[in-house]
């Protein structure tokens, strides 16, 4: 039986063998085939790449038969970061005598979930699978009765030589560029290309934990999280001037000074000062630092959180760049509008190379006192009824609730303060509201957060007395 809690938001996603086995993941490749096919027909060719962990290549025999058995061409990328995955969406390889391009992609990660979980992030012409795509497909693999047979039958191709030639070229200027810096790859697959571009750039750089091992045994890999950046830290107490350090299938990246950690939405902000009229998509909890700033010169986008969003808005308004706070960052301004961390790293090198003062820039920003997310846990079924529920109270709030300014349901609820905001939205991947808050004045932040938690049980309690 296959479990219907692996159909996420953004990706398929659970445990190896007890919901990722062979069954399951023949059937996801096998329905997922059948959408390439009646789109593309016998042009249908699905690149195929995945991370460190040990259960990725046996995942890629299972997924590969699927698509098999559905007419699809299964090409192979070997192990790629994810990055390196969608960039092989626009490339040219021989295959069978012909010059094709991949219809599809696959990227079989766990991303920064712990070891004993893999996932599948999916890409159908050169466009992200997710949501209701995603619901949907699943549906159709657990009404299913088909079954598969192993055939694991592919084609290799090199997406990293072209993507590694890439980089150097379009990163030639930084050649030898003379700044000492440090990454840390937490054992996942950005060094399956980052440290060969590095070197070929002649660039004055040492790695920690560069092996790719799926076992993550230094640390856990999601920079995110400052325990996991501790190691980095403290090379930056030497004579590093600058840090970088990527999540498991280096997506996501986190960007270090001597004195800042720099989170995603003000790595958005340092990008658009070098941007003619930028136009910039933030997800909901992104600094309004970040908005304020970009709007004085541009134009500044708030929209849903989650990588499939954010690449699906960009698109749509043609903006320059989006951003996570977590440190997805997408770029279409020069690159082709995916998150990439390796590509990101080059991007900031360079704003060092143009001088641009990164400590000094975050200085003169207006000082603002935030928290961290705060996870508050619920159920997956509760978790947006939660916030519809908090929607319906905050149109009558209690006579100490401090003055709302404004309100934005574009995920979940972020309410406009008159010195600053607060966030209450559903989590698309695990059972929990994420929370987060903002002021200009460190008490008024900490006001916030108590007053919506005071909400937020205020909704629980009356979710339970219904139900009851």
């Amino acid at each position: 039986m296959v479990n219907k809690s692996i159909f996420r938001e953004y990706d398929i996603r659970g445990i190896v063998g007890d919901e990722l086995n062979s069954e399951s993941v023949k059937l996801i490749g096998y329905f997922l085939g059948k959408k390439v096919f009646e789109k593309f027909q016998n042009e249908s060719y699905v690149a195929i790449g995945y991370d460190a962990r040990t259960h990725s290549p046996e995942l890629f025999s299972y997924l590969a038969s699927g698509f098999n058995k559905a007419g699809c061409t299964v090409l192979n990328m070997d192990m790629v970061a994810t990055g390196v995955n969608y960039f092989g969406n626009y490339q040219n390889f021989e295959v069978e005598g012909k010059t094709i391009q991949p219809n599809a992609s696959v990227m079989i990660t766990g991303s920064h979930n712990p070891s004993n979980y893999n996932g599948f992030k999916i890409t159908l012409d050169k466009k992200p699978f997710f949501g209701d795509d995603i619901y949907a497909l699943g549906d159709d693999i657990i009404a299913s009765d088909v079954t598969i047979e192993d055939n694991d039958t592919n084609h290799k191709i090199d997406v990293k030589s072209l993507y590694i030639d890439y980089m150097v070229k379009e990163f030639a200027h930084l050649k030898a560029m003379p700044e000492r810096f440090i990454i840390d790859c937490g054992n996942g697959v950005a060094d399956t290309v980052l440290t060969t571009i590095l070197d070929r750039l002649e660039l004055n750089y040492d790695g920690l934990f560069c092996e790719p091992d799926g076992t993550f045994p230094n640390h856990h890999p999601d920079p995110s999280e400052e325990k996991n950046l501790k190691d980095i830290m403290k090379a930056l107490e030497g004579d590093y001037e600058y840090g970088f350090a990527y999540d498991g299938d280096a997506d996501r990246i986190a960007f270090l000074t001597k004195k800042n950690n720099v989170k995603g939405d003000i790595m958005a902000l340092l990008f658009a000062k070098t941007m003619d009229n930028p136009t910039i998509v933030g997800e909901v909890k992104c600094t309004q630092v970040m908005y304020d700033i970009i709007n004085e010169s541009g134009t500044a986008i708030m929209y849903k959180t989650g990588h499939s969003n954010l690449k699906v808005k960009l698109k749509e308004v043609n903006a320059d760049l989006a951003a996570e706070v977590s440190g997805h960052i997408f770029f279409n301004d020069r690159y082709f509008g995916f998150d990439d961390a390796v590509y990101a790293t080059f991007r900031l090198l360079e704003l060092i190379y143009n001088e641009m003062d990164i400590d000094k820039e975050i200085d003169a920003l207006p000082k603002t006192f935030s928290t961290e997310e705060i996870k508050v846990e619920t159920t997956e079924d509760e978790k947006f009824l939660l916030v519809d529920k908090i929607k319906e109270l905050l149109k009558n709030p209690p006579s100490d609730f401090p003055k709302i300014i404004d309100i934005i349901d574009v995920d979940g609820v972020r309410v406009i303060f008159e010195n600053g905001w607060g966030l209450v939205r559903a989590s698309n991947t695990t059972p929990v509201l994420v929370t987060r808050f903002e002021s200009t004045d460190e008490l008024l932040a900490k006001d916030y957060e108590n007053k919506l938690n005071d909400l937020i049980k205020e909704a629980k309690d009356e979710l339970s007395s219904t139900s009851n």
